[in-house]
């Protein structure tokens, strides 16, 4: 009999209706993700914990990894659950492959089946306000800290010939376009999505291992990041996305557990972004090629005069810009 296996968190299962539920559950899933202890991270963790999967959570601040902990035991679903936290800064490779290397031997030397990588952060700002130091920092924050966790968690499935899914976090905006204030940051996201870029590349070259890559493209994500982001944004990325009513981290969260479990390659959580989706995908894989061709459609005739109103926007804000520049003594300093 052939049939198709669906991934589910509490054990690999196969969609032969015929054959009961509990003969196709293997062992627990091993999920690890980075980036855990706050916003969406946190949110896939705790979805993951309550589908009841292994969970083993990496994130900096030790102080919020315990009260991430705390959080998925409080929706355990078995007491043979396994949660561990580990607190590594994962924008190097060194400790991205310690903190990889710790989260398998708490389970006996086991690969994780997935990795989610939701580490990251967003700082927006002026190109012309930025320099050497804080463009590194940016490429850390999005690109190494998913880059080298995937360089760590490949070479380890491959060396222990083990199936199992890379799941990177993308953006919309960097993902799939990109608009005034968001250049240090954008780069960084579509260096992880774009073509000929790192989950685009990896899509394929792991196919040679029986690994699947996805990566998702959220928009404004309703959590404390995102407030301070906010803090930071000039007043004109302000007003381009005064219309974005932002989602709840647990809305995307599911969106991801999802996509890989219908095994999207590019996974999106509402219409808007699957109309971004579907005009800048190229050569990607469809998740459904007639619903794709519509959202094509649309993206066709609605985007380019949304864009156009959103460059009137900007070149409006001219004047103000330059008095910005001014008050902050741009014009004078020439180390800037």
């Amino acid at each position: 009999m052939f049939f198709k296996k669906r991934w589910d968190p509490r054990g690999q299962v196969a969609s032969a209706s015929d054959l009961p539920r509990a003969c196709l559950l293997t062992s627990l899933q091993h999920c690890f993700v980075t980036g855990g202890s706050s916003g969406l991270g946190l949110a896939v963790a705790v979805l993951l914990a309550r589908k009841g999967a292994h969970v083993s959570v990496v994130a900096r601040n030790e102080m919020r990894l315990q009260e991430a902990l705390k959080k998925l035991e409080a929706v355990r679903q078995s007491p043979d659950q396994v949660f561990r936290t580990f607190s590594y800064a994962v924008d190097n490779a060194a400790d991205a492959a310690a903190s990889l290397e710790a989260a398998c031997e708490a389970h006996g030397g086991r690969c994780p089946d997935a990795h989610f990588f939701c580490a990251g952060k967003a700082k927006p700002g002026f190109f012309v306000e930025q320099d050497e130091s804080s463009l590194r920092q940016c490429m850390e924050e999005t690109y190494w800290a998913q880059a080298w966790s995937a360089l760590a968690a490949a070479k380890r499935m491959v060396r222990h010939h083990s199936k199992g899914k890379i799941i990177f976090v993308s953006s919309v905006v960097g993902g799939y376009m990109s608009i005034a204030g968001w250049t240090p940051y954008s780069p960084g996201k579509f260096a992880i999505r774009g073509k000929e870029c790192l989950a685009e590349s990896l899509h394929s070259e792991l196919m040679l291992y029986d690994i699947d890559v996805h990566i998702c493209f959220p928009g404004s994500i309703l959590t404390p990041g995102y407030e301070e982001e906010n803090q930071l944004k000039p007043k004109i990325m302000l007003e381009i996305e005064e219309s974005d009513p932002g989602a709840a981290p647990d809305q995307v969260a599911s969106a991801i557990v999802q996509g890989v479990q219908k095994g999207h390659f590019h996974i999106t959580h509402d219409w808007v972004t699957d109309i971004f989706r579907t005009t800048t995908a190229g050569s990607s894989p469809r998740n459904n090629r007639l619903v794709d061709f519509i959202y094509g459609v649309i993206g066709f005739l609605i985007l380019p005069p949304w864009r156009k109103s959103v460059d009137s926007k900007i070149r409006e804000h001219r004047q103000e810009h330059q008095e910005y520049l001014t008050a902050i003594g741009f014009f004078n300093d020439t180390s800037k």
